[in-house]
C-alpha cells in the first residue's frame, strides 16, 4: 500500500463530510413524517352537510353575510401593518431565513383576507376552496418562523415547504374525493408542531416569538367557530361566533409584530 504525499506548503484535501441532522431536526422531521402517514393513512372525513350554512346571513350596505365578510378586514391590517414593520426592522438584525418567512406569514395574511372574503361573499365549495389555500400561506409561515426560531434556519425552510406542499396537496384531495381529513391534519397537526416547539427554547439571535400566545389566540378562534350559532343566539343575534374567529385568528399575528418591534427597539438600546 502506497501514500502520495501532498508536495511541501500544501494541504492534504479534506475528505467530504455529509451534513448531519440535530437531536432537535431530527425530531421535526420525525413529527412531519407522522403527521404526513397520519393524513395518508387516517380515516375519510366528510364535511358537513351544513358548513356553508353560518349563523349571520344579514346583508349590509349590499354586501351578503356581511359581518363575516367584512370581520376578514383585521387579516389584511395585520398583513399590511406586519409588512411594513418588517421593512422597518434594521438590515442584519434578522437573519435571512426569518425574513423570508415572516414575509411569507403576512402576505398570507393578505391572502386569507382575500380568499376568505370572496367565498363568505357567497358560500359554497368553489370558494372555500381559494379560502384554505390563503389559509396554507400564513400556516407555512407561521410553522417555518417556528421552525427557525427554536430549531435551526434550515429547519424553518423545510418546515414551511412541507406546509407549502402539503396545504394545497390535501385542499385538491378534498376537492376530489370530499375527504377533509388531509386538510384536518394539515391544519390542526402544524398547529401542534407549533405547540412542541414553544416548548424548546429559543436560539440566540432568534425572533422573539412568543408562540405560546399564537396558540392560544387560534385556540381561541376554533372554539369560536365551532359555536358559531350559539354565540349568535347568546348576544341577541349581535355577532356570530364565525364572524370573531376572523378577528381572533387575525389577532394571532400580534405576537408576530410584537416580535418586530421588539427586535427593532433593543437595536435602538444597543446603540
Amino acid at each position: 500500500m502506497t501514500f502520495s504525499i501532498p508536495p511541501s506548503g500544501q494541504r492534504a484535501p479534506r475528505p467530504l463530510c455529509r451534513p448531519t441532522l440535530s437531536r432537535a431536526e431530527m425530531g421535526l422531521l420525525l413529527g412531519m413524517a407522522a403527521l404526513l402517514a397520519l393524513a395518508c393513512l387516517g380515516p375519510v372525513l366528510p364535511a358537513s352537510e351544513h358548513q356553508h350554512a353560518f349563523a349571520d346571513q344579514r346583508r349590509l350596505w349590499g354586501i351578503p353575510c356581511a359581518l363575516d365578510v367584512l370581520s376578514n378586514l383585521p387579516f389584511a391590517i395585520a398583513g399590511l401593518w406586519g409588512l411594513v414593520a418588517l421593512r422597518r426592522v434594521p438590515h442584519g438584525m434578522l437573519d435571512a431565513a426569518s425574513c423570508a418567512l415572516a414575509t411569507l406569514f403576512f402576505a398570507g395574511l393578505l391572502c386569507t383576507a382575500v380568499g376568505s372574503a370572496v367565498y363568505h361573499w357567497q358560500p359554497r365549495d368553489a370558494g372555500l376552496l381559494w379560502d384554505r389555500l390563503g389559509m396554507a400561506l400564513p400556516f407555512s409561515g407561521l410553522l417555518g418562523l417556528a421552525a427557525a426560531g427554536r430549531v435551526s434556519a434550515r429547519a424553518g425552510w423545510a418546515a414551511a415547504g412541507a406546509v407549502l406542499l402539503a396545504g394545497p396537496l390535501a385542499v385538491a384531495w378534498w376537492a376530489h374525493s370530499g375527504n377533509l381529513w388531509p386538510w384536518a391534519v394539515v391544519q390542526l397537526g402544524g398547529m401542534v408542531m407549533v405547540l412542541a416547539l414553544a416548548c424548546v427554547r429559543r436560539r440566540d439571535g432568534a425572533l422573539p416569538l412568543h408562540l405560546g400566545a399564537v396558540i392560544a389566540l387560534y385556540a381561541l378562534a376554533k372554539v369560536f367557530e365551532g359555536a358559531d350559532h350559539q354565540v349568535f343566539e347568546a348576544t341577541a343575534q349581535a355577532v356570530s361566533g364565525h364572524s370573531l374567529k376572523h378577528v381572533l385568528a387575525a389577532g394571532a399575528a400580534w405576537p408576530v409584530l410584537s416580535a418586530l418591534v421588539t427586535l427593532r427597539n433593543s437595536r435602538g438600546r444597543t446603540v
